[in-house]
């Protein structure tokens, strides 16, 4: 299975790996930087320069579109081999707009189950 998640409870998920352009400085764990988004859009959407649907059409064409989801899928677990359960990390919260929604609206769309996961409310 695969989750999205944020580094904010980073100590409740499994299998964490990085799917942002850069990793917080104390994390030292896997990255994936293929689903990251790149910097030239990502900086426009952080300075108001483009909305959510700018940035989403710059995610899916420079980054989606380029990658094959068998294979990033089968390249996300070869970094926890033994294991059925990973959780790929961003910063936002679930409730912002985040590019790991995008991530995983395309992989949920060829088939391969992405949920986000929440912290429970017992912590």
């Amino acid at each position: 299975m695969i989750y999205t998640s944020y580094f904010g409870i980073i100590k409740d998920v499994k299998n964490p790996i990085a799917i942002c352009g850069k990793s917080p400085d104390w994390y030292m764990g896997p990255q994936y930087k293929k689903l990251a988004p790149k910097y030239w859009f990502f900086d426009m959407y952080k300075k108001g320069e483009i909305g959510k649907e700018e940035y989403t059409i710059c995610f899916k064409r420079e980054v989606l579109k380029k990658l094959n989801p068998i294979e990033v899928k089968k390249e996300l677990f070869n970094k926890y081999p033994k294991e059925e359960i990973i959780t790929l990390m961003c910063f936002e919260t679930p409730d912002l707009f985040c590019h790991r929604q995008l991530v995983s609206a395309w992989l949920n769309s060829y088939g391969i189950k992405v949920k986000e996961f929440y912290r429970s409310v017992d912590g």
